[in-house]
């Protein structure tokens, strides 16, 4: 059987915003100029008709399949739906991802270097939004020849910015498909962020944010991602991966990890503190925290939209749970845009949408047939 998968990529940077042309944000400050890290997969058509930009969640990245060397150990983020015959078929479609502004893997943020001053910008970064991320990347489209998008995806803060691209410019956009997400932040997702922040500000090794020459603050890192952590599961999920496994058969009445949840926990938040930056963790949950897309704010009132769009959510995600998929559907059909929702049953909790992988091949394939209708064709 010929290999599915993308095989190797590269990760690519687009520069822009070179002061004084720099973007100007939501808070009205300036930032420029800009670089934003990202991947493609497919070819774009002649027609240039067949592009579809991939969103990443929190701590997501630009590198959404393949890998960048052949002794990788695992491809990217998304790789299970993007390639040749998946949900995202690279033989049809030419698939787009970008890190966002405010990240840390290749794209401008806080510990980018402030042209200013010769150092990371730490605190000294403007605060950005979801708005503000998607603007960056409506200059990389426009960078890439591509004046309308035949799908915006994405899970999570993915499906925000999904959201966002209906909201900020409906006429590019001809389908979405919002992932487990909302049209705002509820007081709990808000309440959850804070304690996150909260315990990387607590590390003595944060510094004010000014800690780039003296290594991250680890402690407070690992517990905001334990935290973060746990709401992405559910607790079927955890009930079934560890019970109350202990890692020696008897409990060694200390206060070292001997639950296999403990020990899970810890392993996850140590790898996440070496790949992720911590001012990046406070910018990023705080674009998340003021996003608010409700009341008429997604479709003002009188405006018509063609945009079609596949909602998803999954019924044991607590962290999104179903209902606010449900309310981007009641603000949709209010303005009678062509809306499917499907809510798909796992014990996944909110990590579904990484995990489920053939129910959401099955829904988005079909979904995109009907947008797209072009079979058994590849891309020019």
């Amino acid at each position: 059987m010929k290999d599915r998968n993308i095989g190797i990529v590269r990760t690519q940077y687009y520069t822009f915003a070179e002061p004084p042309q720099s973007l100007v944000l939501e808070s009205k400050r300036k930032l420029g100029p800009i670089t934003l890290a990202y991947e493609t997969y497919g070819k774009l058509n002649k027609e240039k008709n067949n592009a579809i930009l991939i969103c990443h969640a929190f701590s997501g990245d630009a590198h959404a399949a393949g890998l960048h060397t052949k002794n990788d150990k695992k491809p990217g983020w998304w790789d299970s739906m993007i390639g040749e015959g998946k949900a995202f078929d690279t033989n049809k479609y030419f698939v787009i991802c970008s890190n966002v502004i405010g990240g840390c893997k290749g794209s401008t943020g806080p510990s980018s270097v402030n042209p200013k001053t010769g150092k990371p910008y730490a605190l000294d970064f403007p605060v950005v939004t979801i708005a503000d991320m998607v603007k960056a990347q409506a200059y990389l489209l426009k960078h890439l020849g591509i004046d309308r998008l035949l799908c915006v995806a994405g899970g999570s803060m993915g499906g925000m910015q999904v959201l966002q691209w209906v909201a900020s410019y409906p006429d590019k956009v001809l389908s979405a498909i919002p992932i487990a997400a909302a049209v705002k932040h509820s007081p709990q997702q808000i309440a959850f962020d804070e304690v996150g922040r909260q315990a990387v500000m607590a590390d003595s090794d944060w510094r004010g944010g000014h800690y780039y020459e003296h290594g991250q603050p680890q402690k407070g890192l690992s517990v905001a991602r334990m935290i973060g952590h746990i709401t992405y599961m559910s607790d079927q999920s955890m009930e079934g991966k560890f019970s109350r496994r202990l890692k020696d058969d008897k409990y060694s009445f200390s206060f070292k990890p001997e639950f296999e949840v403990e020990g899970y926990l810890r392993h996850r938040s140590d790898d996440f503190v070496e790949r992720f930056d911590a001012n990046s963790y406070l910018y990023i949950t705080k674009a998340m925290d003021y996003f608010d897309l409700s009341g008429n704010k997604l479709i003002p009132s009188g405006k018509k939209i063609n945009t079609k769009f596949l909602i998803i959510a999954f019924h044991s995600d607590w962290l999104y749970p179903k209902y606010q998929s449900l309310e981007i559907v009641r603000q949709l059909r209010m303005h009678h845009v062509d809306t499917t929702y499907c809510e798909i049953r796992s014990n996944y909790g909110h990590d579904a949408f990484l995990l489920e992988i053939d129910e959401q091949t099955r829904l988005i394939k079909h979904f995109l047939r009907n947008v797209y209708p072009v079979k058994g064709k590849k891309s020019n």
